[in-house]
């Protein structure tokens, strides 16, 4: 899936692909000006807001670098039944902003469309888990303090300017589950300065950092954090031991009792299993795997008595496979494996490219089989109808398959 922001990211910062993420410090400008704008807006991010019952800690309000109660700005709004849903109070929240305040919406890409379908294409091209957290912070008011996170981050300046300082590790490659406290910020000072709009920054996971609009005067900044979840060694291991289940001398129960012997033994068995399925399934099979078994992404689902499905797009939080067997080709996505006749091979390619398919103009193209293609992918939610509100998410950034 080509995606206009992923183009723009890496020209920015110099990248051939996603293999830098989690390397060094890199920072540079969006040649593409309309991609900030395009992405979000201070004013449609209030209207995100305003819409949707959001509640604390995905959505939070800091003030002098303090979190505030969500008492300072979420009501419950109570129906006429007596039901009651958190909803932002938009004066209280008019108020911190006028005033000077951090706002935070955590998992943006649950709620907008545009940042579904960025992160969704993000996912492909990086083939990890990514999502976007928005931060808006007005006039004079401080981010967070100094601070390092578990995972690695592309940050985007979407409007006005904040001052940044960027340190490097206290701890090589940090984790939040982890063997040591890392509780002391690196002296080395990697770069300090103003994000404008249209700057671009990637900070590898355990540098520290830190964001204020403090001293700066009336204003505002916005930007977006994309986080991409990498899986380390660790997970791997981790993995490993939900297969180790299938080899019976792993369920056996460890010897407490028996005799030296006895438990040399089993130690001797253990390990050379542990061997057998360390050398079976390497650190490939597992990130392979990871793709394969991650469940479909929430989406409306293609119901047909509400009229017929007239275009479609792939879904999947990863590429799926594809694999020819002569005379039939397999697809493996989303904890499924389906199996279609080879002459469905070019409707697939197109139908889970990742990009936008209008079936009328793809039957003249691959076939009126594409049709029929579709209905089965969405049955099997590696697809989903292309509503008008999810297209909305590709518009002049992702084009249509058979554009």
């Amino acid at each position: 899936m080509q995606h206009r922001l992923i183009d723009a990211v890496e020209q920015a910062l110099g990248w051939n692909g996603p293999s830098q993420i989690g390397g060094t410090f890199a920072r540079g400008s969006l040649t593409d000006s309309g991609v900030t704008e395009r992405m979000l807006t201070p004013q449609r991010l209030l209207d995100l807001v305003m819409r949707r019952s959001l509640a604390h800690p995905q959505f939070r309000m800091f003030r002098d670098g303090e979190e505030l109660h969500p008492s300072h700005y979420v009501n419950s709004e109570v129906s006429r039944r007596g039901q009651s849903i958190p909803m932002v109070n938009m004066r209280l929240l008019r108020n911190l902003l006028r005033d000077g305040a951090t706002m935070v919406l955590d998992q943006s890409n649950v709620f907008d469309p545009t940042m579904e379908v960025a992160c969704r294409a993000l996912q492909w091209w990086s083939r990890e888990h990514v999502q976007a957290n928005i931060y808006l912070t007005t006039n004079e008011a401080a981010g967070f303090r100094l601070h390092w996170d578990d995972h690695d981050v592309v940050i985007i300046q979407l409007a006005g300017e904040k001052e940044w300082e960027v340190r490097g590790t206290s701890r090589p490659y940090p984790m939040y589950r982890d063997a040591a406290r890392n509780d002391s910020p690196s002296e080395e000072i990697v770069w300090a300065g103003t994000m404008k709009t249209g700057d671009v920054m990637h900070i590898p996971r355990g540098h520290w950092h830190q964001a204020t609009r403090n001293g700066r005067g009336s204003g505002q900044s916005l930007h977006m954090t994309l986080g991409f979840e990498k899986r380390t060694g660790v997970n791997w291991l981790s993995w490993l031991a939900d297969w180790s289940r299938e080899t019976e001398i792993f369920r056996h129960d460890l010897d407490r009792w028996g005799s030296a012997d006895d438990k040399e033994a089993q130690q001797r068995q253990l390990t050379e299993a542990a061997i057998a399925l360390l050398e079976a399934r390497g650190p490939a099979d597992f990130l392979v795997s990871r793709e394969q078994e991650v469940a479909p992404p929430r989406h409306v689902p293609y119901v047909d008595f509400f009229g017929p499905l007239t275009s479609a797009v792939c879904i999947t939080n990863f590429p799926p496979s594809l694999v020819e067997h002569g005379d039939t080709v397999e697809v493996v996505a989303a904890r499924k494996k389906l199996t279609f006749a080879a002459k469905a091979l070019p409707a697939l390619r197109l139908l889970l490219s990742g990009h936008p398919v209008q079936l009328d103009q793809a039957a003249s193209q691959v076939g009126a089989e594409v049709e029929e293609v579709a209905k089965i992918l969405t049955e099997e939610e590696l697809c989903a109808p292309l509503t008008a509100e999810l297209s909305s998410g590709y518009t002049d950034l992702v084009t249509n398959a058979v554009s």
